[in-house]
């Protein structure tokens, strides 16, 4: 009678560990396929559009997009870039754009004052210098700003929608220059790419782009910089996600990383410097 109890407590104990086991394993199981989950979870892909001015480029396609996408993988980054004023008339014009970038604080305030954009939204984050270039290895006349006027040919940014060209009619205006510029040696570009490209190329003797253009360029050698106090502002690059941006989430993200450590000084191996 004892041994027949013994040996069903045996067989009772023996089931426990069975089912015990089976429990175990399960829980095993959806513990694992819990952790599988989350492993395998995806972010959405998504496709963001950066509209920048056009001296931001080599930065931008070279180091920023590519260390913003290693970095947040399921964000792809789309950049336009031209003049700060083309760009401007584009976004009201209904550019799908996600961050706005300009050379220039004017374009972006008048996107803020219009609505586009949260004026609390902007970093003025960047600052540029101008600078008086040449084709490398050529000789000029021309010395400095002062003596632009000595150049048979004369390269500007458009005033009317690039901001180079607007800080340089208001150097050369305050130098006492401009107005004696001869309208048949100046053109004007509708960018400042389009500048460095014709004083690299000797289209033109001279011609007036920022100090990281000159830098990124080895067809073209810095005449002058620009001296301090000239202009009546620095060259500020601003930057703002916009109010409709069709990613807003991802907007803010890339705009963090231009702001972050790694992001200035991506801009500042570029020859830009923090403001």
């Amino acid at each position: 009678m004892i041994e027949n109890v013994f040996g069903k407590c045996k067989r009772f104990a023996a089931a426990l560990t069975v089912v015990f086991s089976m429990f175990a394993a399960q829980t095993m199981l959806f513990a694992g396929g819990s952790q599988a989950a989350k492993k395998g979870t995806r972010q959405e892909p998504v496709t963001i559009l950066v509209a920048a001015a056009a001296s931001l480029k080599n930065a931008y396609d070279m180091d920023i997009i590519p260390q913003f996408q290693a970095k947040y993988p399921w964000i792809t980054v789309q950049g336009t870039y031209d003049s700060s004023g083309k760009l401007q008339t584009q976004i009201e014009n209904g550019l799908e754009a996600d961050v706005f970038m300009s050379a220039a604080v004017k374009q972006m305030d008048d996107l803020v004052s219009e609505g586009y954009i949260d004026g609390n939204a902007v970093d003025y984050l960047l600052q540029n210098k101008l600078v008086l270039i040449k084709p490398a290895d050529t000789t000029t006349t021309v010395t400095g700003f002062s003596s632009i006027a000595n150049a048979k040919t004369i390269a500007i940014g458009d005033p009317k929608s690039v901001p180079a060209g607007q800080y340089a009619e208001e150097a050369l205006t305050k130098i006492g220059v401009w107005s004696n510029l001869p309208a048949s040696s100046v053109s004007l570009g509708t960018n400042v790419t389009e500048v460095l490209s014709w004083v690299g190329n000797g289209s033109a003797e001279v011609g007036v782009v920022y100090a990281t253009d000159a830098a990124s360029s080895g067809n073209v050698a810095v005449i002058e910089t620009l001296p301090e106090g000239i202009l009546s502002a620095p060259v500020i690059y601003p930057v703002a996600p916009l109010k409709n941006a069709p990613n807003p989430g991802a907007a803010k993200m890339f705009v963090d990383f231009l702001e972050s450590d790694e992001g200035l000084a991506v801009f500042q191996k570029y020859g830009f410097s923090e403001n």
